[in-house]
């Protein structure tokens, strides 16, 4: 798909993958609402870009809801709402019910608040597409840190649904599954950075280049698709080559790709 001109939004632009979505479809000359719960931040990337700024807590159904509206009212049809924000959270079941929660609110809840209030729309007028951004962790797993592989998981499985159930109806889906970024989610230690940190500004250009390809999956990291085929091929060996990386990244020995 190609969005010159088109009317989008981008949620989490205040800084990251969404401010450098945000800064490359300007580029690509279209219409972009930056979306952000910080405020400054978003005012910041919008005022360097030409977006639009909207203070928005993807957590908050109703914010979602006023994002939509304001975009539909004072700048045009939404073609593409990329749902980009999202969180990190350290540590397994231990983490604590408040902990889960918000992260489940902010990376599962605000794609399902976004689509329940965007779809219609896009299906009454005959299109438009949504891309949510999930990680590999949502198709491999995310060691260190169960709430964001179970999150990113179940981002994954919505957006296949959403794909299945109104692709039909001339809506296009997109699941964003990068590796490591290089933005404040992810460190250099990270086990995420496995195979190094790709820039934000590299991800955005592999962006654009798979909503002109139209496919489903957008890997920026091409690894990425062969370590799912390791996954299917041979599940347990996948898993115990996990547990191994688990070990070496718990003793601080350097990491090697392998997921």
């Amino acid at each position: 798909m190609e969005i010159t001109g088109k009317v989008t939004v981008v949620t989490g632009a205040g800084s990251g993958i969404g401010a450098a979505l945000t800064r490359r479809f300007i580029r690509e000359g279209a219409q972009v609402v930056a979306a952000d719960i910080n405020e400054e931040s978003v005012v910041s990337v919008a005022t360097d870009t030409g977006a639009i700024p909207f203070r928005c807590d993807v957590s908050r159904e109703q914010d979602v809801i006023d994002l939509i509206d304001f975009t539909e009212k004072n700048v045009g049809p939404i073609t593409l709402f990329c749902s980009n924000a999202g969180i990190a959270i350290k540590g397994g079941v231990e983490c604590t019910n408040d902990d889960w929660q918000r992260i489940w609110e902010i990376n599962v809840m605000s794609h399902v608040y976004v689509s329940r209030a965007l779809i219609p729309r896009m299906a009454a007028r005959g299109g438009g597409a949504i891309m949510i951004t999930a990680s590999a962790a949502g198709l491999l797993s995310q060691i260190g840190s169960a709430p964001y592989s179970v999150t990113k998981h179940a981002a994954v499985g919505l957006a296949e649904n959403l794909y299945i159930t109104y692709g039909e109806q001339g809506i296009k889906i997109f699941a964003l599954c990068p590796q490591a970024v290089r933005t404040a989610m992810a460190g250099e230690d990270s086990i995420a950075a496995v195979d190094g940190l790709m820039e934000p500004e590299e991800l955005a250009e592999k962006v654009i280049e798979g909503l002109k390809k139209e496919e489903f999956l957008i890997l920026p990291h091409p690894e990425v698709r062969t370590y799912m085929q390791r996954k299917a091929a041979d599940y347990d060996r996948w898993l115990r080559g996990m547990q191994r990386l688990q070990a070496r990244y718990l003793q601080g020995l350097p990491l090697k790709g392998g997921s």
